[in-house]
């Protein structure tokens, strides 16, 4: 179903400018057709049924030729000729097109059926047919009618009108570029980056509803900077201490071994939280979007997971095309869902990649073969610091996920997981070709 009316405020405004104006210039037309076209041709029609009238009545009742004398004088003076009909048709009669319109106003002057045919050429030549004489026309030159002449009004409201639409295509394209801008800076904010100030521009609405997102963004920015400045402390402050209690536990007795390694176990693990706690926070912002090949950035970790000796399969796709990615931290994405599907799942672990034309996008889908996650935990387990259930287990952060997920949304693509019918979790991921 064609969808007529136009979402976006830019659409809706030149749809309703142009309207307006197209309802202008059909009153323009049809004022000027009845009060400056019609009267003009009812004028020339009168003048016309007067040479007729004065041709018509000097002639004989016998309805002859002229006089070659007064012929001549008036072929002179007026340029009129009269021919019966066959030779009328010969001298451009037979090419000249009927108006039935200028034959009812010419009937109406001579008091009879009268018709009236242009012939149009270098000039227009009008055939009169009267009354008093219907085995004979008149040939009237009009010298000083040019083809152009007939239609100027038409052409100056399709200049008017085109001119008029343009103009409020470009009224419509200015007011809205600074809700343009707005829209790609707001984006930005949801992806995690931070746009340039906008520029305070346009009607008095949109630069309040500029300097309010201005407003939010940059206090948005001040609290993120504050947020990594705490975390950046804290995992500084922590890793002391941690680095302390490891010294101290490797100065243990031998007795104690098995204390030992748990603490050092221990130590580990937070150091790979601290880890994941920074990554959360930087995620995508020390990289640029660089074209590479996904099936190659996905071989590269299937690679690196086979020297552990676990089955892993992957699909590629051979014509998946080149995208901007920042290769490193897809790289970490891929390598985090399959270390996910190992630790959390069954073996063995599938990878496909896909081309979706239609959709311009590009997927990946890692499944491993375990118990799944229960379907109303599906989507919250891409917040942070939520984990899935016990059946996937409960070590880390819980910020596995949603680091996937803000490295996906930066790239302008989608992440979802689902259970499959038979078993295991699949996770899917969708990126856009440009």
């Amino acid at each position: 179903m064609v969808r007529l009316w136009p979402r976006s405020a830019f659409g809706q405004t030149v749809l309703l400018i142009g309207s307006l104006l197209l309802l202008t210039q059909m009153v323009s037309y049809f004022m000027v057709a009845l009060y400056v076209i019609k009267p003009s041709y009812e004028q020339i029609v009168h003048l016309l049924a007067n040479q007729v009238r004065l041709v018509l009545d000097d002639h004989n009742p016998g309805h002859k030729m002229l006089e070659p004398a007064l012929k001549s004088r008036m072929l002179s003076s007026t340029g009129i000729e009269i021919y019966i009909e066959p030779v009328a048709m010969v001298s451009g009669l037979e090419n000249a097109t009927p108006y039935a319109l200028l034959s009812e106003q010419m009937s109406d002057e001579l008091g009879g059926n009268a018709e009236i045919r242009i012939e149009q050429g270098a000039n227009y030549i009008v055939w009169v047919n009267a009354p008093q004489a219907p085995e004979l026309w008149l040939r009237v030159p009009m010298k000083q009618l040019e083809e152009s002449d007939f239609s100027p009004l038409p052409m100056y409201l399709a200049i008017i009108g085109g001119l008029s639409v343009l103009g409020g295509w470009l009224f419509a394209r200015q007011l809205n570029r600074p809700l343009k801008a707005l829209r790609v800076a707001a984006l930005k904010v949801a992806r995690g980056d931070m746009p340039e100030t906008l520029k305070e521009s346009g009607t008095q609405d949109v630069v309040e509803v500029t300097r309010a997102f201005n407003h939010m963004a940059n206090g948005i920015k001040r609290l993120e900077s504050d947020r990594n400045l705490l975390m950046a402390g804290i995992s500084h402050d922590l890793r002391t201490p941690l680095t302390r209690i490891r010294l101290a536990s490797e100065m243990m007795a031998d007795e104690d071994d098995w204390l030992r390694d748990g603490i050092v176990q221990d130590i580990d693990d937070m150091n790979a939280i601290i880890d994941q706690f920074i990554e959360y926070i930087r995620h995508h912002k020390d990289e640029s979007l660089e074209p590479y090949q996904l099936n190659d950035i996905v071989s590269e970790v299937v690679q690196a997971e086979e020297v552990r000796d676990v089955a892993i399969h992957f699909h590629p796709d051979a014509k998946l095309p080149e995208i901007p990615l920042r290769r490193v931290t897809i790289k970490r994405v891929v390598a985090n869902l399959v270390e996910n599907a190992l630790r959390h799942g069954e073996p063995p672990v599938e990878l496909h990649t896909g081309l979706d034309a239609s959709k311009q996008k590009i997927w990946l889908t890692v499944r491993d073969h375990g118990a799944g996650i229960p379907d109303d935990q599906l989507q919250n387990v891409f917040e942070p610091f939520t984990q899935g259930d016990k059946a996937r287990g409960t070590e880390g952060s819980g910020l596995g996920l949603a680091i996937i997920r803000r490295v996906v949304l930066s790239h302008g693509g989608n992440v979802s997981l689902s259970n499959m019918d038979g078993k295991g979790l699949m996770a899917r991921i969708e990126l856009p070709l440009s």
